[in-house]
């Protein structure tokens, strides 16, 4: 015999009210940890200021990276992620707003914008991010950044100039505070050499915009 609506509407109501009343069956968010890339402050430049004007875009890079995960490789070729952390943006933000705090910090170029603003410049630089992780080999772990940099000129987005640039940064902590600071050293050293770097293409190759 099939139950009357007039006892099945008011179980669904009652059931209605339940849900409504924070009576979930469905699993609580796990609270994270959120870690911004930390970095150290470096000397401003005693260097003479360029004529000419630079704009950083976010690196390409993968799937995995594209997440404010903080991304591991515990063995072999796994990707996993440190539970219950995570980075305050993506992978490659974090990287390009660091290398954009670098270069505020040495002085030498003024004129600086990002990508998201789409504001003309002299160059450019992008690129490839293809590692922003921590990989263990055996019981030990370093945080590794491989950035394959790209120098281009702004009104034509011809290639000038590309470098991969790779620094591993040995970890005697594996807890994840210990992590984000190997993270944050890592940073500092890959965003000297690429700030120095982009200063001595930049002089090869830029010709200042025209008003």
């Amino acid at each position: 015999m099939k139950p009357s609506n007039r006892f099945i509407r008011p179980l669904l109501l009652l059931a209605g009210f339940a849900l409504a009343g924070g009576c979930s069956i469905l699993p609580k968010a796990e609270p994270s940890d959120v870690y911004r890339l930390p970095a150290t402050q470096a000397p401003i430049s005693a260097g003479t200021p360029v004529s000419w004007s630079l704009r950083l875009a976010s690196p390409q890079t993968s799937e995995v990276l594209n997440s404010p995960k903080i991304a591991v490789i515990p063995q072999g070729n796994l990707f996993s992620s440190y539970a219950a952390s995570r980075w305050s943006d993506p992978a490659p933000v974090l990287l390009r707003n660091r290398l954009l705090d670098g270069f505020a910090q040495d002085g030498r170029v003024r004129l600086l914008s990002v990508a998201d603003s789409n504001l003309q410049a002299d160059l450019e630089l992008g690129g490839q991010l293809q590692a922003f992780q921590t990989e263990y080999q055996g019981t030990a772990a370093s945080v590794v950044i491989r950035l394959d940099a790209l120098l281009v000129r702004g009104f034509d987005q011809r290639i000038l100039a590309s470098r991969r640039f790779e620094v591993r940064q040995p970890l005697s902590d594996v807890k994840v505070p210990a992590v984000v600071d190997g993270f944050g050293r890592a940073g500092d050293r890959l965003t000297a050499e690429v700030v120095a770097w982009t200063l001595e293409q930049g002089q090869r190759f830029a010709t200042p915009t025209q008003p």
